[in-house]
């Protein structure tokens, strides 16, 4: 078994992300928990990732998908036991594997101890002070903030006060100027950190400071206010004091001098590129984004990362396969057409790409396999809030996260019970145990490019001259990467192709094809 190296691991690591409850499921219940992932550790070894980043496991009644939280130190019975958990860490640890955990410091769950204290004990009580209680305005909320989830920020409780969720009414904020809370979350990560777990992922990590008795100051009311920043240096000093913890920051930031000051060295080890993922398969975005990022990371010597999707976002072959390949959290354009082969030569393509370049990459659950967005879920089993909360005018971000199709040629492609949401009939040839067998599928796609990549651990990044459409860059002395994101064939540059998103013959790159190149 590979032993776990004690280096600053997240610079270049291959993070996996697990969305539990469509994994593998190992209960028979339908739904994924810690059996299914356990049991399918060696998968993931194989497929050649580093580290797995698991999505929130803890006690929830599973308002918006776990995200709502009950207790920080437990495991929803659905997915298992806190000993289980335990075990999934020292189990990954044998096989080389880093454990992420997802922490939810913006907003608990109603169900939360402290909440239900909250609501019994009453306006003026100090546990009120832990959330954002406030009188309203007559029979109208303290002010006109919008949940992020669509409609009224505010909830209205049976005393009149209203309590304040930047997302759903099942998700209150925490009030992160109460010092109760700031040293609570300090506990937590102790908490996690005693327990193995090599790394946090923190959710919405920009908007835990906010003031909503304070008039206007021409700033967004919540989003990256400064005093977030003192926040995470208490937490780099926690995670410091143990031995290589990373720290990676939810960060959705236009600006990239604001983004690059979570990842001062006393703050953030990393947080994810989501310009990245935003941008569409053009080559002048492309180019323009890589440079920035590097740019933005290279002086503060943080590492990149890059990230094609995940649990809240479209899959990159439903993406890639419209005519507008571009991606917005506001605009998720539910049925627009979508070309699947042709989101599929440009995922293949772009993962190569990902992998290429200098810093850590992202891989979502079924991304190695290919999966796009089921659009046709029966209403009546959508679960994600932006479905309500939208008035139902958007489906939200359920047909992402379908559960995986593992083998057999008809539902539920041995996930395990009849899953949480239906899988389509036609993922019967993108089963990993279908793929596994295809040298040409996606998933062998995946596995050469993770294995490759870490040849290029530390290499330097220089741009090469290229044609119109193309990108072309090395990294090191011996490895070429030429993308060519146009409509019309070029000659590849010199050198001999080692892996190809698309079949390359007689010195042409085709169209929506990525290429490796050694001397």
């Amino acid at each position: 078994m590979p032993e776990i190296a004690f280096t600053a691991w997240w610079r270049d690591a291959a993070i996996y992300q697990v969305y539990l409850r469509s994994f593998a499921d190992g209960t028979g219940d339908g739904i994924g928990d810690l059996a299914g992932l356990r049991a399918r550790l060696p998968y993931l070894t194989e497929l050649g990732v580093d580290a797995l980043w698991i999505t929130p496991w803890y006690p929830s009644p599973m308002v918006d998908g776990g995200y709502d939280v009950a207790d920080y130190r437990d495991i929803d019975p659905v997915f298992g036991t806190l000993a289980e958990a335990e075990k999934l860490i020292g189990e990954a640890h044998e096989r080389g594997l880093r454990i992420i955990i997802d922490i939810v410091p913006n907003h608990g769950s109603d169900h939360h101890a402290w909440f239900k204290q909250a609501l019994r004990d009453g306006p003026g009580a100090p546990s009120r002070e832990r959330f954002w209680f406030r009188p309203g305005r007559g029979d109208e909320p303290p002010n006109d903030w919008q949940s992020i989830f669509g409609g009224p920020a505010w909830t209205r409780v049976p005393d009149g006060e209203w309590y304040l969720h930047l997302f759903d009414p099942g998700q209150p904020d925490f009030n992160w100027s109460n010092p109760e809370v700031r040293e609570e979350f300090l506990d937590i990560l102790r908490f996690w950190f005693d327990r193995g777990a090599d790394g946090i992922r923190i959710d919405s990590a920009a908007v835990l400071v906010k003031d909503p008795d304070a008039e206007p100051d021409g700033l967004d009311p919540y989003t990256d206010r400064d005093g977030v920043h003192e926040i995470y240096r208490e937490w780099r000093r926690v995670a410091d004091s143990y031995d290589n913890r990373a720290l990676i920051g939810e960060i959705w930031l236009p600006d990239q001098d604001r983004f690059a000051a979570y990842l001062a060295p006393d703050e953030m080890h990393t947080a994810f590129n989501f310009d990245f993922l935003n941008c569409p398969w053009d080559e002048p975005a492309l180019r323009r984004n890589i440079e920035t990022t590097l740019a933005t990371h290279t002086p503060i010597n943080a590492p990149a990362t890059w990230v094609l999707s995940n649990h809240d976002v479209t899959r990159p072959v439903t993406r890639m396969g419209r005519a507008d390949t571009s991606f917005s959290l506001d605009d998720r354009r539910h049925g627009d057409p979508t070309d699947l082969a042709l989101g599929t030569r440009r995922a293949r393509a772009a993962a190569l790409l990902a992998m290429a370049l200098p810093g850590s990459v992202y891989v979502y659950q079924g991304e190695e396999l290919g999966l796009w967005d089921v659009e046709d879920l029966p209403t009546d089993l959508l679960q994600d809030p932006i479905w309500r909360r939208s008035g139902h005018t958007d489906r939200g971000r359920d047909g992402c996260r379908v559960p995986l199709p593992w083998a057999g040629d008809a539902p539920p492609f041995g996930f395990g019970g009849d899953p949480w949401l239906p899988q389509p009939a036609a993922w019967r040839d993108l089963t990993a145990e279908a793929q596994t067998a295809d040298p040409g599928s996606m998933h062998a796609l995946y596995q050469q490019g993770l294995r490759l990549r870490r040849d290029l651990a530390g290499t330097p990044f220089t741009w090469l001259p290229s044609a119109p459409d193309v990108l072309t860059f090395t990294r090191g002395d011996t490895f070429t990467c030429a993308v060519n994101l146009g409509a019309t064939p070029v000659e590849l540059p010199p050198g001999t192709p080692i892996l190809t998103s698309a079949p390359v013959e007689n010195g042409i790159l085709p169209p929506d094809t990525t290429a490796w190149l050694a001397p």
